[in-house]
């Protein structure tokens, strides 16, 4: 089964002082260096406008658990979160239709 984690992100004042070209220049690479890799994907939905806390959702794909934690260690790494730019609020772990697979697994028994 593929992994799907949620990870709930909150920028920083420090983030939201940057120009939008800056924000590029420090995005792209970290998000590029942690996710471009087989057997990983990231698709990234802004919520600042529907939340107070929560300003964005990454939301990864990971065949694996290593995978995910390999590209979580460069994520930590890259100034987005070392410089303090995002904290990450939550990480949501989550199987799609795990329920499914779980039955069709115990029914194959």
């Amino acid at each position: 089964m593929k992994l799907t984690v949620f990870l709930l992100l909150e920028a920083t004042p420090a983030w939201l002082a940057l120009s939008r070209e800056e924000r590029s220049q420090i995005a792209d690479p970290a998000m590029a260096d942690a996710f471009a890799r087989p057997g990983l994907s990231c698709r990234y939905f802004d919520a600042e406008a529907f939340h107070a806390r929560i300003s964005d959702v990454a939301m990864i794909e990971a065949d694996s658990p290593q995978d995910y934690y390999f590209a979580i260690e460069l994520l930590r790494d890259s100034d987005l979160i070392a410089r303090g730019y995002f904290r990450m609020v939550e990480i949501v772990p989550a199987y799609e239709d795990g329920f499914r697979a779980y039955e069709a697994a115990r029914d194959a028994a």
